[in-house]
């Protein structure tokens, strides 16, 4: 059965969609026809789609439960909430370039639908909009938690770039790059939140805690799609990950195993030519053999439980709690 967000987190679309769209309104037309194509409200000729996939949200609603996990109202936190979610597709429209990635959100990524340069202006654009919508919330440690999270991000996306060049890729150091890549902005969803929401230090860092551990579940989740998800769930081609030989976490475990499968899988990851089919799927094959999978799964699990733990030593509202129990199982548990 698919894991289905909590209805607490559906629920903060009604603050976030409005205000989201409000946003990018105020761009201009150019940079705001790729962003609401991106986004997924209109088509490649500008035109509005019914129900459009416009993502999970995860980051914004992060954001205002947040804010309500700290007994404040949860509009006390909606230009946070806005703006991480701009930096995220901020994020995503330049990965895909970086990438080479095809399709999201099942239909040709903006670089593939309108070229390189119009993808990355418009995730530039998406970058500089959300530096000015939480600007105008006049809370300097908000503002400066984005900034660093976005300083934290480009780092990570570097040190993935970079691991495509290398073989010698440790867990360690993939996990590092895991924590700028994902986690830095999840946590700081959930930061800034609860410091447009006036928490304490004490509660911020919890909070903060929070979203970096579900953060890294998310990320761990997301590498064992790549490998094992279905692509008319996930919107991307099958083995996407191993395609462009991306050093992933349960692939850098597979690498480090120590076993005759990972000295095949080593060999296969070195080729310069691109893989076949038949060599995607052997590769996917030596890396579930090796248990990888496996360990990769049990570590997300292992994140969501601090999660967990930092929620229990926060004691937010019982409502709250449980929907972001809830989240950490959604996390570990999602097809897509």
């Amino acid at each position: 059965m698919t894991a289905t967000l909590p209805a607490e987190v559906t629920a903060t679309q009604v603050l976030v969609q409005p205000a989201l769209r409000e946003a990018v309104d105020r761009l201009r037309p150019p940079m705001r026809r790729l962003v609401t194509y991106h986004l997924g409200w209109t088509d490649e000729r500008g035109h509005a789609v019914d129900g459009g996939d416009g993502g999970k949200a995860l980051r914004p609603a992060i954001a205002l439960l947040a804010a309500e996990a700290v007994r404040v109202s949860p509009e006390a936190a909606l230009p946070g909430a806005v703006a991480v979610e701009l930096v995220h597709n901020f994020s995503l429209l330049h990965d895909d370039v970086m990438d080479g990635d095809l399709e999201r959100r099942h239909r040709p990524t903006v670089w593939r639908q309108f070229g390189t340069p119009a993808a990355i202006l418009a995730g530039d654009a998406l970058l500089t909009l959300a530096m000015d919508v939480l600007d105008r919330a006049a809370d300097p440690a908000a503002t400066r938690c984005l900034t660093t999270t976005v300083q934290d991000l480009i780092v990570g996306q570097s040190q993935d770039v970079e691991f495509e060049q290398r073989v010698d890729v440790s867990v360690a150091e993939c996990l590092e790059m895991a924590e700028g890549k994902t986690a830095a902005l999840m946590r700081c969803a959930a930061e800034v939140g609860a410091l447009l929401g006036r928490a304490s230090p004490v509660a911020a860092e919890l909070l903060a805690e929070f979203g970096r551990c579900l953060g890294m579940a998310f990320q761990l989740v997301d590498d064992l799609l790549g490998i094992r998800g279905h692509p008319e769930v996930t919107g991307k081609p099958v083995l996407a990950d191993l395609r462009i030989r991306k050093k992933s976490v349960p692939v850098v475990a597979a690498l480090g195993s120590g076993t005759a499968d990972a000295a095949v899988l080593r060999e296969l990851y070195r080729r310069p030519e691109p893989p076949t089919e038949e060599e995607l799927r052997t590769m996917a094959q030596l890396i579930e053999r090796s248990g990888a999978l496996d360990w990769t799964r049990d570590r997300a699990q292992g994140y969501v439980a601090e999660a967990r733990a930092c929620l229990d030593r926060l004691g937010p509202p019982v409502p709250i709690h449980a929907a972001l129990s809830e989240l950490t199982r959604f996390v570990v548990e999602r097809d897509r």
